[in-house]
C-alpha cells in the first residue's frame, strides 16, 4: 500500500475523534517563509521527501505561484502527527502573505481554530503581520508564534547569543502588543492569548534549513542557543536538523497549544453565527455533534478540470456524505452532494464521509459561493465574511475574439464566485467588462489565469483607480418632487462619523442583526439614541433614517424610497462614483392617495433627485484610496527612496534605523503608486524592499478635484459640465 494511501486511511480513522483534531492556518507577511515552513511539516508527516522540503513549495500548486515565488491561493492539507502517545489529525491551510490576496486569509480564518503566525527574525513584525493577526482574532482564532530565518541573525548579522535573544524578545514583545490591543475588547476570550517562550507558544528556527527549537524542545534535547550558533556557524546544518527537526517542534506546539473543535466551537459559534442560541442546531454546533443536523460553512471555491467546482469548508455539525441533498443559504431548492474528500496539498482524496470538526472538500454544491452556509435544514446563515479592505483598482477586460465572449462572461462570473474580494461588472452590450480588485498584482494574476487556464486571449485596459464621494457637512432640507408633481420627499444629508463607518465595514452593524443589538452597536459608536431607533436601511457605508411621523401610505412606498436612495448612492452627483459615509434623513413626505400615481416611475426619480441635491448642499467631495508604504533601504539610498514617496503626492511619516537598513514609513495615493515598483528599483539600484497596504480613503485636495472629476466624467461618457449648484469646487 502506498504511503499516501496509508496517510489518507489514518486521517479517516482520526476524523471521528474531535479531541485529537487541530484545524490551523499558517499566516504571515509576504516572504516570511510560510510555504517553506509548510513543506517541512509535510515532510515531517511523511507526505513529501525530506530532501526536497523547503525547495519544493508543495502547497504552491499553481504554475504562476511557482514562477512568482509567492502564494496566491490558500491551500489545504490534512496530515497526522503523534504527540504524547496520541496520533493527531492536523488540517492545515497555507495562506497568502501578499496584501492583494488578503481575502483568502480572512476566509481561511473562518475554517480554523488556531493561527500559526510566522515572523521573519530580521524584519520583525510588519504591516501585514498586524493585518493577519487582526483577521485571526476577529474570527476568534487563537494565535501562536514561529520566528523564522533565525539562521540569518547568526550567519548574516553575526549576532552573539545575547544580541540574538534581545532581538527575538523584541519581536515577541511587538507581537504581544498587537494581540493585547486587539483582544482587550473581546468579552468571549477569558484567557490571556499573548505568546511566550516559557509556556511553549513561541518557536524559533529556520524553515529553509529545517531546524527549529522551543522551550519544551530545548528541555527535551538539551540544546541551547549556544549549541545552535556553534552548529550553524560551522555549517553543520544537517546535524542541527537531525538533532532538533523543525516539523516536530512546530507540530508538537500545534497539538499542545491550539484548541480542538470541542474547546473552540462553543466559543466561536456566538462570534460567527447570530441565530437562536437556545435552538437544537446551536446546541449540536457547540457540542460538535456528528449525529446532529449537517452545518457546513463554505470558505473557498476552486475548480478542478475533471471534477468541476469544489467547495471547501468547515463542518460545524453533523456528517457530510455523498448523495445528501442540502440547502445553500440565499438560494432556492437543494443541491446534491456528488463526492466528499479531504485535501492533500494540491490534490483531493475522496473519502466516505467527513464528520463535524473537520475541513471537507465537496463537489455538487453548484449554488454555493465562498461564504455560503450549507445545511440539512433551513437555518439562519453564518455571519458574512467581512473583508478588511475593499477593491481600489479596476481594469477593463475584453475578449480578443468575439466568439470567446460567452466563455469569458462565464469565466468572470466564476472568478467572482471564487473570490468575493473581486467585483465584476459585466456589460453585455459593449463586450467590455470591468474587474475591480485589491491591487495591480491581484488583477494581473486574474488576467493571466483567464488566458492560461481557460485559453481565452484577452485585452486588458490600463488600471483605473476606484474613487468614492462623501458629504463634508450637514445639508439644508431639500425637496424632491416626482415627475407628476403629486409626491414630495424632504431629505437632509450629513456625514457619518468614522467610528460608525468602521463598525459597518467590520460587519458589527448590519440590517441582518436583531434591531436591539444594532441599536446598541450604533449608540456605542456614537450615534444618538433617537437616530439609532429610526434606522430604516443600510447601503454600503450609508444609513437611511426615517424621521417621519404617521404618514399615510409611506409603509408600502418605503421599498421604492430605498430603491431610489440606492440608485442615488451608487452613482454620486460628482462623477457617478459610489457615495460613502452619508447619513440620509427622510423628514417628511407627501404622497398621492392613489397607488397608480406613486409607482416606481414617480418615487424613484424624486428620491434620487432629493438625495443628490442634498449631497451637493452637504459639499460632497471626491475621496481617493490611499496606501501605507514602508520601504527598507540602505542609508545611502534613503534620500532617493523618500523622494519617490514625496514625488507621488505622498507623505513621509517616519524614518528610523533597523539593523543596517533605514526604514521609511509613509502614505501615498493608490493612483500615484501605479508603476511604483519599477521606479523605486531604478532610484535605489534595486536595493530597496518595500510593501504597501491599503489604508482606506481620504478627501482629495480641492485644487485637484475639478480636473479629476472632469477626467472621470469624460471616461464614463457623461456630460462634462457639472450641475451649476456645485460651485464650491
Amino acid at each position: 500500500m502506498g504511503r499516501r494511501k496509508k496517510i489518507v486511511q489514518e486521517c479517516e480513522r482520526l476524523m471521528d475523534n474531535p479531541e485529537n483534531i487541530r484545524n490551523i492556518a499558517i499566516a504571515a507577511h509576504v516572504d516570511h517563509g510560510k510555504t517553506t515552513l509548510t513543506d517541512n511539516l509535510l515532510a515531517g508527516a511523511g507526505m513529501i521527501s525530506q530532501d526536497t522540503a523547503g525547495e519544493q513549495l508543495a502547497m504552491d500548486t499553481e504554475e504562476d505561484e511557482q514562477e512568482r515565488g509567492i502564494t496566491i491561493d490558500a491551500a489545504n492539507v490534512s496530515m497526522t502527527h503523534e504527540y504524547e502517545g496520541n496520533n493527531h489529525l492536523i488540517n492545515l491551510i497555507d495562506t497568502p502573505g501578499h496584501v492583494d490576496f488578503g481575502g483568502d486569509v480572512t476566509r481561511a480564518m473562518r475554517a480554523v481554530d488556531g493561527a500559526l503566525v510566522v515572523v521573519d527574525a530580521v524584519e520583525g513584525a510588519m504591516p501585514q503581520t498586524e493585518t493577519v493577526l487582526r483577521q485571526a482574532l476577529r474570527e476568534g482564532v487563537k494565535p501562536t508564534l514561529f520566528i523564522n530565518k533565525v539562521d540569518r541573525l547568526i550567519s548574516e548579522l553575526q549576532e552573539g547569543p545575547q544580541e540574538m535573544q534581545e532581538r527575538l524578545l523584541a519581536v515577541i514583545h511587538d507581537v504581544n502588543e498587537l494581540i493585547r490591543g486587539m483582544t482587550e475588547e473581546m468579552d468571549d476570550i477569558d484567557d490571556d492569548w499573548t505568546v511566550g517562550v516559557e509556556d511553549g507558544t513561541v518557536g524559533f528556527g529556520s524553515a529553509l534549513y529545517k531546524w527549529g527549537v522551543s522551550m519544551p524542545s530545548m528541555q527535551r534535547t538539551g540544546m541551547d542557543f549556544g549549541d545552535i550558533i556553534e552548529l550553524e556557524r560551522s555549517d553543520k546544518r544537517q546535524e542541527l536538523h537531525e538533532r532538533t527537526p523543525l516539523s516536530d517542534v512546530v507540530l508538537d506546539m500545534v497539538c499542545e497549544h491550539f484548541p480542538n473543535p470541542l474547546d473552540a466551537q462553543p466559543r466561536r459559534i456566538p462570534r460567527i453565527w447570530r441565530g437562536d442560541s437556545e435552538s437544537d442546531i446551536a446546541e449540536t454546533m457547540r457540542l460538535v455533534d456528528e449525529d446532529g443536523e449537517l452545518v457546513l460553512m463554505v470558505t473557498d471555491i476552486g475548480v478542478d478540470p475533471h471534477a468541476g467546482e469544489i467547495a471547501a469548508g468547515r463542518v460545524f455539525s453533523g456528517t457530510i456524505e455523498k448523495g445528501q441533498e442540502l440547502y445553500v443559504s440565499g438560494t432556492a431548492g437543494k443541491n446534491r452532494i456528488q463526492s466528499v474528500g479531504i485535501y492533500m496539498g494540491g490534490e483531493r482524496e475522496e473519502v466516505e464521509h467527513v464528520p463535524a470538526g473537520n475541513i471537507a472538500a465537496v463537489t455538487g454544491l453548484k449554488d454555493a459561493i465562498a461564504g455560503s452556509t450549507v445545511s440539512s435544514v433551513e437555518m439562519t446563515p453564518f455571519e458574512s465574511i467581512e473583508h478588511i479592505s475593499e477593491p481600489v483598482i479596476t481594469k477593463s477586460v475584453e475578449a480578443k475574439n468575439m466568439d470567446d465572449l460567452p466563455k469569458l462572461i462565464e469565466t468572470l462570473q466564476q472568478v467572482a464566485k471564487e473570490d468575493p474580494t473581486i467585483q465584476i461588472e459585466i456589460n453585455e452590450e459593449t463586450g467590455e467588462h470591468l474587474i475591480s480588485g485589491q491591487g495591480e498584482l491581484h488583477l494581473e494574476v486574474i488576467g493571466q489565469r483567464i488566458e492560461r487556464n481557460q485559453g481565452i486571449p484577452i485585452n486588458t485596459g490600463e488600471p483605473i483607480v476606484v474613487y468614492r464621494e462623501a458629504p463634508q457637512e450637514a445639508s439644508q432640507e431639500v425637496e424632491g418632487v416626482s415627475p407628476n408633481r403629486h409626491n414630495k420627499f424632504y431629505i437632509t444629508v450629513e456625514p457619518l462619523s468614522e467610528d460608525i463607518v468602521e463598525e459597518i465595514q467590520l460587519g458589527n452593524v448590519s440590517m441582518d442583526m436583531p434591531e436591539l443589538e444594532r441599536r446598541e452597536a450604533l449608540q456605542e459608536a456614537g450615534m444618538g439614541k433617537d437616530t439609532s431607533q429610526n434606522v430604516e436601511h443600510i447601503h454600503g457605508t450609508n444609513i437611511l433614517i426615517d424621521d417621519t411621523k404617521g404618514i399615510q401610505h409611506l409603509n408600502e412606498t418605503m421599498e421604492l424610497v430605498v430603491e431610489g436612495l440606492e440608485e442615488a448612492l451608487d452613482d454620486g452627483p460628482l462623477a457617478a462614483e459610489p457615495v460613502s459615509g452619508a447619513l440620509v434623513r427622510l423628514h417628511d413626505a407627501k404622497l398621492h392617495e392613489d397607488t397608480i400615481h406613486r409607482g416606481p416611475a414617480q418615487v424613484i426619480p424624486a428620491v434620487r433627485e432629493a438625495v443628490h441635491r442634498s449631497l451637493i448642499d452637504g459639499e460632497i467631495r471626491l475621496l481617493e484610496p490611499i496606501q501605507n508604504v514602508r520601504i527598507d533601504v540602505p542609508s545611502e539610498h534613503m534620500g532617493s527612496a523618500s523622494g519617490e514617496i514625496q514625488g507621488r503626492r505622498g507623505r513621509v511619516d517616519d524614518m528610523y534605523q533597523e539593523g543596517d537598513l533605514m526604514v521609511i514609513e509613509g502614505i501615498a495615493p493608490v493612483e500615484e503608486m501605479i508603476g511604483f515598483s519599477s521606479d523605486i528599483r531604478s532610484a535605489t539600484e534595486g536595493r530597496a524592499s518595500w510593501n504597501t497596504e491599503n489604508a482606506g480613503f481620504r478627501v482629495l485636495a480641492d485644487n485637484l478635484q475639478p480636473e479629476l472629476i472632469e477626467e472621470i466624467r469624460k471616461r464614463k461618457g457623461m456630460k462634462l459640465e457639472l450641475p451649476p449648484s456645485i460651485d464650491y469646487i
